[in-house]
């Protein structure tokens, strides 16, 4: 094979695989809870995000009613049974990886528990809490 087409498909084959990696895992656990503490202009406080993850909030459902309490098994959807992985990083590699997950999985979840979108101090607390369990 002329050098040329070797060198034409190792081009090729670092292009896709890293487009490949980068569409696996764009984001981190820690990239997370770095932007939502800049969004909320504080860091997050852990403390704060177990009581609220924790929390029922005046409705039916905390987090922890689906994810479980300390999320690092499995869960299942308090209406429909339906499993869920483990929400703490250190115990689901895939956790907080994608952006837009990240930000479908909070409107969808904040909206059930809360009623409304979570604000950006809430986020960065719940993603402090789930950061820290090892």
């Amino acid at each position: 094979m002329p050098i040329r087409s070797v060198t034409t498909l190792a081009a090729t084959l670092l292009v896709l695989l890293a487009s490949g990696a980068a569409q696996a895992a764009e984001t981190t656990p820690a990239a997370q809870l770095q932007h939502w503490s800049a969004q909320a202009g504080a860091p997050g406080n852990a403390a704060k995000g177990q009581t609220f993850f924790n929390s029922k909030h005046g409705g039916e459902w905390s987090c922890s009613s689906c994810h479980g309490t300390p999320p690092t098994a499995q869960g299942k959807h308090a209406n429909t049974g339906k499993v869920i992985a483990p929400l703490a990083p250190a115990f689901n590699a895939k956790a907080f990886t994608d952006s837009a997950k990240v930000d479908k999985w909070f409107k969808r979840n904040c909206n059930d528990v809360l009623t409304r979108e979570c604000s950006a101090a809430e986020k960065a607390d719940v993603l402090a809490y789930l950061n820290g369990l090892k």
